[in-house]
């Protein structure tokens, strides 16, 4: 019974549309997208405020620090399966709702950490899971309530995290010069619980393209078994007019039903393939899977989920170590804007690229691999930073760059170049757990090059650059992949109509030849009775 509740319950709160609205509701949901950003990836990039001080509190190496942001980022992607499962099954609203509780509960805990394996444990660990739980599920179903404006209206409000750190960095700097780090964190954990809010305000839907079509032909099967039945008893009779002993009569009423057989044969053979078509078409829609794997076999995915992999390696790494980088140029008072000054170039990079991309003419694709060579090139330009403005010119590039990857990259999965809206849900979650391993890497080996070095951060920087240029490589496969698919999927569906059509052919041909030479013989028949009688 609480079962059937819970069902009833969540059909009357879904709405189902034939196709995305493109507003309505959808504005809340990107309201929502917007504060969640700012609340998850934008608590993120700002903790680099934080990496001297737990390096001073717990004496621990560059590395060893980095391994809580690595850890947070790893649990956040790898158990992005798991938030695609609970999502389908249990909807997007209590999922996410669930992660704003692990989000706050982990930042809160870290307050009270007296080791670095305890920060591991509440950052990493319980906040990783909540970040993963309230970011994949809300921009899942943003990108479901948007079509024609969605590439826009998921990079504006994408702009969250830039308008956090930019706010974040300098207030964070000046609160734990009064408070202290670890009462910083508890204030972060209670601002962390609006992400409850945000998914209260998640209301599902359900598209169906072809539901009228659908409808229209559900009394199919009904008609074609009736028509199976009025079949079976015309050759029934046919059989049983074939003796010669039934007389004249029985001969002339068997011509007849093999003129009516023809007729059912031909249209019994139309209805059949009717039927398995309508069969196909509906088993999908009635029976959805928790997570599609059958997307793997896509190379145009493999493409991209490889150019998320290295990508990742200059996604956190860079905001993790620009502050380090300007105090060892000899920034100290500035350092903290680095930050920002990435954060308000990271806005208008992102509304930007969707102005761009929401031209229909433009193929997406390729604008994003523009954008991630422009992305490389300026990470590698990091290490011959020596001095303030220099610096600042290198973040404030980095960021506009870093604008226009980020706040695609996700999206891109419901574009038909690559996956497309239908089975987005389940490449979020496929896509995401691939990132998670360059995601665990990025940092750690960006601090162990630090420290190999000799406190050299620009060499972090040329690692991120390195990853972002194997991703650039990867992302310019997924088109032509695309594309020889499509025409390897398109050449077999025309062998198969045209198997279709000539097996079509030979049902309506082959019986006319062979009723004509039986209605001869019959008649033949008949005219040696006639003659005998």
């Amino acid at each position: 019974m609480e079962e059937m509740t819970m069902e009833n319950a969540r059909r009357c709160t879904t709405k189902v549309y034939t196709k995305a609205p493109d507003g309505g509701w959808g504005w809340i949901i990107a309201i929502a997208y917007f504060f969640v950003e700012v609340l998850t990836y934008g608590i993120i990039k700002s903790f680099g405020v934080f990496f001297n001080d737990l390096i001073t509190y717990f004496d621990e190496s560059n590395s060893r620090v980095s391994w809580i942001l690595s850890i947070s980022a790893f649990v956040m992607m790898f158990t992005a399966p798991l938030s695609t499962i609970l999502s389908n099954h249990f909807g997007y609203r209590p999922v996410v709702m669930l992660g704003g509780l692990l989000v706050s509960m982990g930042m809160m805990a870290a307050s009270f950490a007296q080791a670095i394996v305890e920060m591991y444990i509440a950052i990493g660990v319980v906040s990783g899971v909540g970040f993963c739980l309230s970011f994949l599920p809300t921009v899942t179903i943003l990108s479901q309530y948007f079509d024609k404006y969605r590439s826009l209206v998921i990079a504006v409000a994408s702009t969250g995290e830039c308008f956090a750190v930019f706010g974040f960095a300098p207030a964070f700097t000046l609160l734990k010069s009064y408070l202290g780090w670890k009462n910083c964190l508890l204030v972060i954990g209670a601002l962390q619980l609006n992400i409850v809010v945000c998914g209260a305000l998640l209301r599902p839907l359900v598209i169906r393209k072809t539901e009228e079509k659908t409808e229209e032909k559900t009394e199919e099967p009904v008609d074609v078994s009736m028509e199976s039945k009025y079949m079976l008893e015309n050759e029934e009779t046919c059989i049983s007019v074939e003796s010669v002993d039934s007389g004249v009569e029985s001969l002339s009423t068997s011509c007849d039903h093999l003129e009516n057989s023809k007729k059912c044969t031909t249209s019994n053979i139309h209805k059949e393939k009717i039927q398995m078509l309508l069969d196909e078409k509906s088993k999908p829609q009635h029976q959805p899977k928790l997570l599609d794997f059958s997307i793997l076999k896509d190379k145009s995915f493999i493409f991209y989920a490889l150019f998320g992999l290295f990508a990742t390696l200059g996604f956190f790494a860079p905001h993790l170590y620009v502050i380090p980088l300007s105090i060892s140029l000899g920034v100290d008072g500035w350092s903290a804007y680095m930050l920002s000054a990435m954060a308000i170039m990271e806005v208008f990079g992102r509304f930007s690229v969707g102005c761009v991309l929401n031209k229909q003419p433009i193929r997406k694709i390729y604008i994003e691999l523009i954008c991630m060579s422009l992305l490389s090139i300026v990470l590698l330009c990091f290490p011959f930073a020596r001095g303030f403005w220099s610096l600042v010119a290198c973040s404030m590039l980095y960021g506009f760059t870093f604008g226009t990857v980020a706040s695609v990259h996700i999206p891109m999965l419901a574009e038909d170049d690559v996956a497309g809206v239908e089975k987005m849900s389940s490449a979020v979650g496929i896509y995401s757990f691939i990132q998670s391993f360059s995601g665990l890497a990025g940092p750690p080996i960006g601090g162990w090059l630090v420290d190999v070095t000799g406190q050299n951060y620009g060499s972090a920087f040329f690692f991120c650059g390195i990853g972002m240029s194997l991703g650039a490589f990867f992302l310019a496969l997924v088109r032509p992949s695309k594309q020889g698919f499509c025409q390897r999927k398109q050449a077999l569906e025309i062998d198969q109509h045209q198997e279709l059509q000539k097996d079509l052919r030979v049902a309506q041909d082959v019986p006319e030849d062979f009723l004509e030479t039986d209605l001869k013989k019959s008649e033949s028949l008949q005219n040696q009775f006639q003659s005998i009688a």
